[in-house]
């Protein structure tokens, strides 16, 4: 977990401060070898926000015509828009601390429209809605605290990713499972392996967070602090450059 630190824009980072040989300042904070800054209007920014646009397609295609071919359609393109921006931003050296927060919270939201999809149709029972929905909205409740205190959001790791990763994929072969068709009787028991794993991965990777969090707070445990001088982020613990993001 990462403290945030701020820098004028144009301004050298502090002495002192660790800098990489693609570190630069010209955001509102260093973390690692990376620049963050506090641009909106970036490409990858934009890819993403044309992906949020899709989520209330995607809904509606779901629980309203039950057009199941289109929402796959939509969220094939969503799964394409969130690698590509992925991609820009390391390209374009375009990261931001909106983009990191709004990624991950649009595959939330994909995730949280998928499930309520299913709950409608009767596909997966509510109970194991509410308990996924109840995982994000716990992390969620994580984030005022860290913020108040000077943390970025939570570092992402990659079994929250995997975890995003199988479970978009369940949700279209539990609906192709639905019926008695060929199809249906091989897309329903992939479905189930995707959801299971996917639905463990996604519990676990939650407790990791939770465990960041509790870190953070006891303020020890490998949690990135900044300099005195406001300058770039880096662990206390030797490990690895912290960055700013949510799960994946």
């Amino acid at each position: 977990m990462a403290r945030e630190s701020s820098a004028p824009r144009g301004v050298p980072a502090p002495a002192g401060t660790a800098r990489g040989p693609a570190d630069r300042v010209v955001g509102d904070r260093v973390v690692g070898d990376r620049v963050v800054g506090n641009r909106i209007l970036t490409v990858p920014n934009l890819l993403s926000l044309l992906r949020l646009a899709g989520v209330p397609l995607f809904l509606w295609l779901l629980i309203g015509p039950r057009a199941d071919g289109w929402a796959l359609v939509v969220l094939m393109v969503g799964g394409a828009t969130d690698w590509l921006d992925g991609k820009l931003a390391r390209l374009l050296d375009q990261y931001s601390t909106f983009g990191a927060m709004l990624d991950p919270a649009v595959d939330r939201l994909y995730i949280l429209a998928a499930l309520v999809a299913l709950g409608v149709r009767d596909v997966v029972p509510w109970w194991a809605v509410a308990v996924l929905v109840a995982r994000d909205l716990v992390l969620a409740a994580c984030l005022p605290v860290l913020r108040a205190r000077g943390f970025a959001p939570f570092q992402v790791v990659y079994l929250g990713k995997a975890a995003t990763f199988l479970l978009l994929y369940a949700f279209p072969l539990l609906l192709l499972g639905v019926g008695d068709s060929p199809v249906a009787a091989l897309a329903r028991p992939l479905g189930y392996a995707f959801a299971v794993w996917g639905t463990g991965l996604y519990l676990y990777s939650g407790l990791v967070y939770l465990a960041q969090f509790v870190r953070a707070l006891r303020g020890g445990g490998g949690a990135a602090r900044s300099d005195a001088g406001g300058g770039a982020a880096r662990s206390d613990a030797g490990g690895g450059a912290a960055r700013p993001g949510g799960d994946g």
